[in-house]
């Protein structure tokens, strides 16, 4: 039998100005939520922000919830929900950070040096932690928070490669991590044709869980955790499909999402999206 009741609370990181490497134009990047998920003395974070900045209002959060943080649980392996784990950590000693080998293997990836500082480095410059690390492997897929199981399910692809989300039961709760999104719009620069097939089966995987609320990675501030949000994600893929098809350029592309999704958050996301995905799948496509 279970020691106590659980709760999750959420705390939503807004947008933030991003370089773009042009002199004096920057861009958006789209906001993002972290859960605290606690017992009665005890509590689990789950994904942990990208700046210094942020992860000090993180800190503060946990703090002034009173609770003990065991351990922080990281969904993938995109630095934005990864990197703020080293300074909580520092604050929090007691807390372990996890994840699956997969998104450990992707967390090197993103620390890779070369990638870090053209990217990471070059878009945030002088705003991320120092000493960066990664989490220790998750080997059986479970955390123990006062006696209830939180499961990690490992789900493939969705706006990158060997994703997870968090399930808690007794909550009837998914922490979905960037495999929903809410009220964002979505980060697609990174997928293919058929890697957004596997998006759509791990919200899939997300939906067979029937949750009554569902957390997703990347949501507009305010915006209800509503498993609404599953079958939002997914027809805002196969739109992007459909559109694809018919676009003759990006701005075209462009145009047409932003007409079917006019209240997203962070349109540059979108942007950003279109201008990889069509120099992939449509420049090389004859006339």
């Amino acid at each position: 039998m279970s020691e106590s009741a659980l709760t999750a609370e959420v705390f939503v990181t807004p947008t933030i100005p991003a370089e773009t490497g042009v002199p004096g134009q920057k861009s958006i990047w789209s906001p993002m939520s972290a859960t605290l998920i606690s017992g009665t003395r005890d509590a689990v974070l789950v994904d942990a922000f990208l700046t210094e900045d942020q992860a000090r209002d993180l800190g503060d959060w946990i703090e002034a919830s009173g609770k003990n943080l065991t351990t922080i649980y990281l969904t993938h392996g995109h630095g934005d929900h990864f990197f703020g784990m080293t300074p909580l950590l520092q604050r929090f000693p007691g807390a372990r950070a996890v994840a699956t080998p997969g998104t450990i293997a992707h967390m090197h990836q993103e620390l890779e040096p070369e990638f870090f500082q053209s990217f990471w480095g070059s878009t945030f410059p002088g705003q991320l932690p120092k000493d960066l690390q990664v989490a220790q492997p998750l080997t059986d897929g479970v955390i123990d928070l006062e006696g209830h199981e939180l499961r990690a399910v490992e789900a493939g692809y969705s706006d990158t490669h060997d994703t997870t989300f968090l399930h808690v039961p007794s909550l009837d709760l998914v922490v979905a991590g960037d495999i929903i999104y809410n009220g964002v719009h979505q980060y697609l620069a990174q997928t293919s044709k058929a890697s957004r097939q596997q998006w759509i089966a791990a919200v899939d995987q997300v939906e067979a869980l029937h949750p009554r609320r569902v957390v997703a990675g990347h949501k507009a501030p305010g915006a209800p955790d509503s498993p609404q949000a599953i079958g939002e994600t997914r027809s805002y893929i196969t739109d992007f499909d459909l559109l694809l098809d018919k676009a003759s350029d990006p701005a075209e592309l462009v145009d047409a999402m932003l007409a079917r999704y006019p209240d997203r958050v962070n349109p540059d996301a979108l942007r950003v999206s279109v201008r990889r995905v069509f120099a992939r799948e449509k420049a090389a496509t004859p006339a």
